[in-house]
């Protein structure tokens, strides 16, 4: 490999950052993914001077988010990370999905490296445009010494990869990580630490390797009023190999749901049990002695329990961080 400068590798997926809209005052009828990753940096004037490469790996909406592009992410940064002149990694991403693609880093690859996530909640061609800012906060964190672990930055603040989530669907303030709060703040070009930055011991990237088409299949269902028991028989008769049961309140489940699941169960489908609740976890044990998620949102513990399913079957190693 040749020898280079040290510098940032920014990793574009597409989202609403890269969002095109027809009017200015449009912020809600654009397309996704449509400017470029190095048009993204030149709308950052501070960022002309910064030692910056950048990779175009998607340009999509980010609720499309598939286990493909999960799959590509881990592989390239695996690579990327391993190289002496990579210092950090920043990696622009839509906000619909951002919190379970970062939660899969965190877990995968424990990166002692940043790898800082940014997004928007505006289009690149708002008036009320949040993503030059996001994305010059990114590189400043991923900038900043002893900063390791897959981070968000965004509206001025930093989350760590596996506690942050989504919980606004339109204003700029749009992620948290309740109840700890976010690691550290950015405040004209400086970070101001709260917390430590995540550690963690990595799945490593071989639990990636499998071929998608071997991938388990693995939904969350969520308990309402009215539940419909066909719902979770579905899954089942179409061979879902692991089912996360969004609770209500502290995890209670319609008598319908928690027959349901107990049938699914019966049938060899693995049960995780979690909140439909915007914050907390659930307290205690589930019913039938099904196991808690120790993750706090469903969307974050059907992660995990596909983590865990690819992890049973995945070629052995040594669980690792990216150190290299």
């Amino acid at each position: 490999m040749a020898n280079t400068l040290p510098h940032l590798l920014l990793i574009a997926t597409g989202g609403t950052i890269a969002g095109r809209a027809a009017r200015a005052d449009d912020n809600v009828g654009y397309r996704a993914g449509e400017v470029g990753a190095a048009d993204l940096v030149a709308a950052v004037p501070a960022l002309a001077g910064t030692a910056l490469r950048t990779l175009q790996l998607a340009q999509m909406d980010s609720k499309d988010m598939s286990n493909a592009l999960w799959q590509a992410l881990v592989q390239t940064l695996q690579t990327e990370l391993a190289r002496d002149d990579v210092t950090g990694v920043v990696i622009t991403h839509g906000t619909d999905t951002l919190e379970e693609t970062a939660f899969f880093l965190q877990r995968v690859l424990a990166p002692v490296k940043p790898v800082v996530l940014t997004a928007a909640m505006r289009p690149a061609t708002s008036l009320q445009a949040d993503g030059p800012q996001n994305l010059l906060d990114a590189v400043v964190v991923a900038q900043t010494s002893g900063a390791r672990g897959v981070l968000l930055a965004f509206g001025g603040q930093v989350h760590a990869g596996d506690e942050v989530r989504k919980v606004d669907a339109y204003r700029l303030q749009a992620f948290d990580s309740a109840p700890a709060g976010p690691l550290a703040l950015v405040e004209e070009g400086r970070v101001l630490p709260l917390r430590p930055w995540p550690q963690g011991r990595a799945l490593g990237a071989a639990v990636c390797e499998r071929p998608l088409a071997q991938w388990p299949r693995v939904g969350w269902i969520t308990s309402h009023a009215g539940f419909d028991a066909a719902l979770v028989d579905a899954a089942v008769a179409s061979g879902f190999d692991g089912l996360v049961l969004a609770g209500t309140g502290n995890g209670t489940l319609h008598a319908d749901l928690e027959a349901a699941a107990a049938r699914a169960q019966a049938a060899g489908v693995t049960l995780r049990l979690s909140t439909r609740c915007a914050s907390g976890r659930v307290v205690g044990g589930g019913p039938r002695g099904w196991p808690v998620s120790a993750e706090s949102s469903p969307a974050q513990a059907r992660v995990a329990l596909l983590l865990d399913l690819l992890a049973k079957t995945a070629t052995p190693s040594t669980p690792r961080s990216i150190s290299a």
